[in-house]
């Protein structure tokens, strides 16, 4: 059976929307991570994709979170073997990291709750963010930013806060900034266990909450779109593998 990894940072930082994507599609999840109890392997062998979550540290701080030099060789092997990665918030992080780029904190302040999102002339032929609707929306949650994207990397969508929101290394790795796995119910868990994020932005938990539970539907068709193609590429790339495989043990 077709396989994905997941790293989970933290319990709270599921896979959310992109996992029910995964599984429609028939595809068994491998969840890993220092809350998982699953120990995070150094190599994508034996998956046909790699996704890596959100969480609160920052791509390089090891000693606060122990497991990140496990990740970065994780993303640095799927780079190598062309594995379809998917790095989420601080999966994004640390595929720039991994990549050569530059992360530290946002320019303009931390970014927390929906923001709308603007797509580069890049996106128009991406596999994943092409031909979406001119208004796109997102959750956000972070202080920390790509300030230089990695070398030969393509930019794919911005921000007003935040101009590296999603970008691709080579041609099967992406790092999205924004929560696309994330709907209201995750808002209101976020909301709940990290009020002090939102003291410091200078939010109340409605107005994070709220635009979420008023764009539901939106957010969902939308980003179950992206989840999908993405599970395209994955399903695409295993076939080609199987089918070189055959080829040189015929």
């Amino acid at each position: 059976m077709t396989k994905i990894l997941v790293v989970e940072h933290e319990a709270n930082a599921g896979i959310g929307l992109v996992g029910e994507r995964i599984r429609a599609a028939g595809i068994e999840i491998d969840v890993v991570g220092p809350e998982a109890g699953h120990d995070i392997p150094l190599a994508a062998e034996g998956y046909a994709g790699v996704v890596v979550l959100g969480g609160t540290p920052g791509p390089t701080d090891d000693d606060d979170a122990t497991w990140l030099p496990r990740v970065r060789a994780l993303i640095s092997d799927s780079l190598e073997t062309e594995t379809p990665f998917l790095g989420i918030c601080l999966g994004a992080q640390l595929l720039a990291v991994v990549a050569g780029g530059v992360v530290a904190g946002v320019r303009k302040g931390s970014e927390i709750g929906l923001s709308e999102l603007a797509l580069t002339a890049h996106a128009a032929d991406d596999p994943l963010l092409h031909d979406l609707p001119s208004e796109l929306h997102a959750m956000q949650w972070h202080s920390l930013e790509v300030h230089e994207l990695p070398p030969g990397s393509t930019s794919l969508c911005s921000s007003d806060r935040c101009p590296n929101q999603a970008f691709r290394v080579g041609e099967s790795a992406w790092g999205l900034q924004f929560h696309l796995e994330a709907l209201a119910a995750t808002a209101e868990e976020w909301a709940r266990h990290d009020s002090a994020d939102l003291q410091d932005a200078g939010l109340s938990r409605s107005q994070v909450i709220e635009p979420m539970r008023q764009r539901e539907a939106e957010l969902r068709q939308v980003w179950s779109t992206v989840a999908d193609r993405w599970v395209n590429v994955v399903q695409s790339a295993e076939s080609s593998t199987r089918r070189s495989n055959r080829v040189a043990t015929a």
